[in-house]
């Protein structure tokens, strides 16, 4: 619930959700049941209580009643879904050339997303500020109400600390370090913040939207190189420290005497990621006037034939290859995801991967492994923060806030 002075106060002992409203509530937003007598059928608790407690989510407009479109003998079937006006998320993925940034409705629904041109350099006050305004903006063309946004989530492109809300020792990044960035987000939108690794949100929008088999291990190649896990529950796997997935400083097989922005000689990330590419072949990562010059010219070259360019992404594609081989035996993930921009310029990438993997790999660790690239493109974060604040909106202490809210 919101204090006088616009902040989150933690719901207290008083507005615990009742344990008949929190069933019924959890099998409507799972799918498990779409109508009154479903609920009663796979809850075990009387039609009677399920009727209560379904009002109430009715009346609180977190629930919607409709008549069903199936064409049915007798008086239609009514179904119980969450209200779209129930709330808002929104979503921000933050980059290092460009961000990006959504809003969406309890039902997972994008309202509408745009990329904020602004370089993760400028430092977090100038880059928050940015995003908030254009989020802001975002909900006022899309008439949703400021108040009722129900959580925020933010991505960034290094080490998070998730309980903390803030990055952890990022490189490439600078004054980010331990910079609140959920207190300063939290400040602007008056509802709970979540900060997380990029890597991270990009694996929950392919586990979830993408509708791919977990356990799912999702590798962004970009202007470093990281990785996220969704394991077969369906969690994110952080870590202790929130480093899980850094694997750009893994040392690569053919990393040689080549220096790494961490301090540290033949990262895989300081010889095979998209900024390394773009560095051998000469090609600028950005311009004054385009912020994506260097994937838009490495497209180019790579559509045309290039042989300088198709052996250098081949190359790179190989080295992660070889790192992809060892965490396959380390997770034994069921799907590997390719994402970032390198992975969007040509199938050699995907292929030369997928060929190191099954060189290396034991055949039990991928008789039954996709490796394939994303689907979502650049949509992946957008997706999985999406799913991801959905999820604290509807968790125990999300439902008693959002109940709170919607009185």
């Amino acid at each position: 619930m919101h204090k006088d002075d616009g902040s989150i106060e933690a719901p207290t002992e008083s507005a615990q959700v009742p344990f008949a409203l929190r069933r019924v509530l959890d099998l409507v937003v799972t799918g498990q049941a779409t109508n009154r007598a479903e609920i009663a059928r796979r809850s075990g608790l009387a039609r009677s209580t399920v009727g209560q407690q379904v009002d109430d989510l009715v009346g609180t407009g977190v629930l919607e009643e409709t008549e069903s479109r199936r064409s049915v003998r007798g008086r239609p079937p009514r179904v119980l879904t969450i209200s779209p006006q129930a709330g808002t998320v929104i979503v921000a993925d933050i980059d290092t050339s460009v961000s990006r940034v959504a809003i969406a409705d309890l039902t997972r629904r994008m309202i509408a997303q745009e990329t904020v041109n602004i370089r993760i350099d400028a430092g977090p006050g100038a880059v928050l500020d940015a995003v908030t305004e254009r989020l802001r903006s975002l909900l006022e063309r899309h008439r949703r109400a400021p108040g009722r946004v129900r959580q925020v989530v933010v991505g960034l492109p290094g080490p998070v600390d998730f309980e903390q809300g803030c990055a952890v020792q990022p490189t490439g990044m600078p004054g980010w370090d331990g910079y609140p960035v959920a207190d300063h987000v939290r400040e602007r939108f008056g509802a709970p913040v979540v900060v997380d690794n990029d890597v991270n949100l990009m694996a929950l929008g392919e586990a979830v939207q993408g509708r791919l088999e977990t356990p799912l291990l999702c590798i962004k190649i970009a202007s470093g190189i990281g990785s996220g896990l969704v394991t077969a529950d369906g969690d994110l796997y952080r870590g202790a420290d929130g480093a899980a997935g850094d694997i750009g400083h893994i040392r690569a097989v053919g990393g040689g005497n080549v220096l790494c922005v961490c301090g540290n000689m033949g990262c895989v990330g300081a010889l095979a990621s998209h900024r390394a590419v773009l560095r051998g072949l000469g090609i600028p990562e950005a311009t004054d006037d385009d912020a994506l010059h260097g994937a838009r010219e490495l497209a180019r070259r790579i559509a045309e034939g290039d042989p300088t360019a198709l052996h250098a992404v081949r190359q790179a594609a190989t080295e992660i290859g070889e790192v992809v081989a060892m965490l396959v035996h380390m997770f034994n993930p069921r799907t590997v995801v390719l994402g970032g921009p390198l992975s969007e310029v040509r199938d050699d990438l995907v292929s030369a991967v997928r060929a190191a993997v099954y060189q290396r790999a034991l055949p039990l660790a991928t008789r039954k492994l996709t490796i394939t690239a994303t689907q979502l493109k650049g949509a992946s974060g957008l997706h999985g923060g999406v799913a991801l604040a959905t999820r604290e909106v509807f968790s125990t202490t999300g439902v008693a806030r959002l109940l709170a809210g919607s009185q």
